[in-house]
Parts: structure tokens; C-alpha cells; sequence
């Protein structure tokens, strides 16, 4: 039984390992859930997303809070960039909108730490978005995980 302060696949990460925690940590930001994606950070993880800081979750969860009720129909992609034993460097692409119906496509990329129960204890984000019209969206799954068949980031070739 996994406990709750734990998050396997657990370092060292191996390319599997390492591709296998990118995609649940997709599959749980399409969930657009802030206490559910918190779960998979340390207590005290430190984030720099954009020009917030964070160090609890708590935090986390308000960031996550106010991210989502602005971005709204979100849809996320990661890949894998880089791995080493406890760290992790991904890619990423998401397409949201805003209340006005502005769509946008916003890239960025992730490094992050984790510690021996799987949990990320860094993350590190740059992002920056792109306004889109409606038919330029590659995203097109219904809400929540990404479809097994859908392309990838390199597929897509973003």
C-alpha cells in the first residue's frame, strides 16, 4: 500500500521511471484539481512559477486555485527533456482561454527535485504564453487526461 507521503516511481529514475512520472504529473494537472495535484510536492516544496514563489503546499494549492479559475478549458502536454537520479527537466505546451475567449498556447519548461519518496521537494518553471485563434489549437481532447493516441509535444512538433 503506497502511503500518502509518497510518490513512486522513486529515484533514481531511470527513462522509464523518469517518463512515467512526466505523465502522471500530466494526467494529474488535466485534472485541474489543485488539492490532488498538491498531494505529489513535499510539504515544504519550493516552486518559482512565473513571478510567484511558493513553499507549502498550502501555498500551492492557492496557486493552482487562482491559475485555474483564469485558464479555463486547459489542456496539457509534458515530455521528458532530461533526467538524472533525483531530478527531472521536462517540456511543456498547455492551451487555455480566458473569460473574454481569448485562446492562448503557453510553453514552458520545468526542472525538478525529488526526494526519496518520489515527492517533488523543487520545481522551477519558466513560461511564457502566445495568443492563438480558436482554429490554431492542436488540443482538442475532451477535459481532463490526454488520450493515449493524442500526439505529443514532438509529434506535434512544438
Amino acid at each position: 500500500m503506497m502511503n500518502i507521503e509518497s510518490r513512486p516511481p522513486f529515484p533514481p529514475f531511470t527513462l522509464d521511471t523518469a517518463t512515467q512520472k512526466v505523465r502522471m504529473a500530466e494526467d494529474a494537472w488535466n485534472t485541474r484539481d489543485p488539492e490532488r495535484v498538491a498531494l505529489a510536492y513535499t510539504i515544504d516544496s519550493r516552486w518559482r512559477n512565473r513571478v510567484e514563489f511558493t513553499q507549502t503546499r498550502a501555498e500551492i494549492v492557492a496557486l493552482l486555485t487562482r491559475k485555474w479559475s483564469r485558464e479555463i478549458e486547459y489542456r496539457l502536454i509534458k515530455e521528458l527533456w532530461a533526467f538524472t537520479e533525483n531530478r527531472i527537466a521536462v517540456r511543456f505546451a498547455y492551451e487555455w482561454r480566458d473569460d473574454a475567449g481569448t485562446w492562448f498556447r503557453s510553453y514552458g519548461n520545468e526542472n525538478w527535485a525529488f526526494d526519496a519518496q518520489g515527492l517533488m521537494a523543487h520545481r522551477h518553471a519558466s513560461i511564457n504564453d502566445r495568443p492563438i485563434q480558436a482554429s490554431e489549437r492542436l488540443f482538442h481532447w475532451p477535459l481532463g487526461r490526454r488520450p493515449d493516441d493524442h500526439p505529443g509535444l514532438s509529434a506535434l512538433g512544438l
